[in-house]
């Protein structure tokens, strides 16, 4: 998955940004909301790239297959990117561990997402590397799951995600962005960020927070044009 100038940059600009203000923008130009339910299960840190996906399947690989999953996706990634694991299948087993997070951080990757259970996080956090999971397990997938895709789409939460999109997650939440709209959000999200900024001013020099939190932070979100 090579990634071109214009997507590794917008990738910075995103990791400049949290969680929140990348939802509170996704709500003014029209996203699906943000995940939640996700937590960072080892290092807490931002994490902010484009996505690799996974999907992981009930039972046993087919016969002949060999592949470990989320192996091929950590070496399709480039620096930098998330792999993003869709674990719905409702049996709990570890859809990550610590060996694909050893090599995952070796790669450079910023980090990974599964909707559903991670494994081996105690190993993940001694290597400072961010596992976002469902929940945490001990349960191997051996003889549980197996990998029925790599690169194709994936549903986490209640979206829709596809390789080549944008992640942004810390411990408020996760927002997916499309890749055709990335530009589009940072414009918004930026806005945003600064209006913030520049309220957050405001009450440390001493306005009153009824007034600051007010008409401004109200309207910051209205779709019809700037009305902050």
């Amino acid at each position: 998955m090579s990634q071109s100038p214009s997507a590794d940059s917008f990738a910075i600009r995103l990791g400049r940004l949290d969680a929140c203000c990348i939802s509170d923008a996704g709500d003014r130009i029209g996203l699906k909301p943000a995940v939640t339910g996700i937590a960072s299960q080892s290092a807490r840190r931002r994490i902010a790239g484009r996505v690799a996906t996974v999907t992981l399947a009930a039972g046993n690989a087919p016969s002949g297959s060999q592949r470990h999953l989320c192996t091929a996706a950590i070496e399709r990634a480039e620096a930098g990117d998330i792999i993003v694991v869709e674990q719905r299948t409702g049996i709990d087993a570890a859809g990550w561990g610590g060996i694909l997070s050893t090599a995952a951080q070796i790669r450079g990757l910023a980090g990974v997402i599964v909707e559903g259970p991670a494994r081996d996080i105690d190993e993940a956090a001694d290597l400072g590397f961010p596992v976002y999971s469902r929940s945490a397990t001990c349960r191997t997938a051996r003889g549980r799951i197996h990998e029925a895709a790599s690169g194709d789409p994936v549903t986490i939460g209640e979206t829709t995600v596809h390789e080549g999109d944008y992640a942004v997650a810390d411990s408020s939440g996760i927002m997916f962005i499309p890749a055709a709209r990335v530009e589009e959000l940072l414009a918004t999200a930026e806005a945003i960020a600064a209006r913030e900024a520049a309220m957050t001013t405001a009450v440390r020099a001493g306005d009153p927070v009824s007034q600051v939190m007010g008409a401004r932070y109200e309207q910051m979100l209205d779709k019809s044009g700037d009305a902050a």
